[in-house]
């Protein structure tokens, strides 16, 4: 009896080590070769591509948006885009390419109902059908609020948030995430001469309204 449970036990140790030794074998791997592991059903292969780049899209969806809680959600719903639509991958695209490019629509999508919702509530109807403005709330996440955040970090949001979306979404892509221009013209559908005509344009604007940030930073 004693034996038997020896034997159990050594065998369930056996397996352990060789899962752990399939993990890091995968923790290894590059994206492509996750995402046919993922293809395949190699469900670990998808959490280890979930931990390599959640960090990474949340940062560049507040960055666009602006709103903490609303960017998790964006998070969320593009690995269950990933997770839904793995099988349409093809290695032809790189694996971050391809990831970005979900992420970007849902971030663009996003923010064009907000904008159309604030267009619709800037001005009401009262009961006499007379029209007059309505003050809206600010609703963009402040991050010197939260825990983590900085003082730096305000400014650069409060920045980020001035400059017009198709600016501000190429210069996250390449001055924060630090993506190729290539990959951002893939990720975005413009042109080449687009894109680094708009990250300049964009890197100017941000310059301009973070000039007097910068000196008392250095001080």
């Amino acid at each position: 009896m004693a034996k038997d449970k020896a034997e159990v036990v050594t065998t369930k140790k056996a397996k352990d080590a060789k899962g752990f030794d399939q993990y890091e074998a995968l923790q290894d791997m590059s994206d492509e070769d996750l995402m046919s592991q993922f293809q395949a059903g190699t469900v670990e292969a998808f959490n280890i591509l979930v931990e390599r780049y959640s960090d990474r899209l949340m940062q560049y969806l507040y960055r666009f948006l602006g709103d903490m809680k609303r960017c998790e959600d964006l998070l969320q719903e593009t690995f269950l885009r990933v997770h839904r639509n793995r099988h349409s991958y093809r290695r032809i695209a790189k694996f971050s390419t391809w990831l970005y490019t979900i992420a970007g629509n849902l971030a663009r999508s996003e923010y064009r109902k907000r904008k159309r919702r604030r267009m619709q509530s800037i001005q009401s109807v009262n009961r006499d059908n007379e029209e007059y403005e309505m003050e809206i709330p600010d609703e963009s996440f402040s991050p010197d609020k939260h825990a983590e955040s900085t003082i730096q970090d305000h400014y650069i949001q409060e920045a980020m948030n001035e400059i017009p979306p198709a600016f501000r979404e190429v210069v996250v892509l390449r001055d924060i995430q630090q993506l190729a221009y290539d990959e951002i013209a893939e990720i975005t559908g413009l042109p080449m001469g687009t894109v680094k005509s708009r990250i300049n344009r964009g890197r100017t604007k941000l310059q301009a309204l973070l000039k007097d940030v910068y000196p008392f930073e250095e001080e």
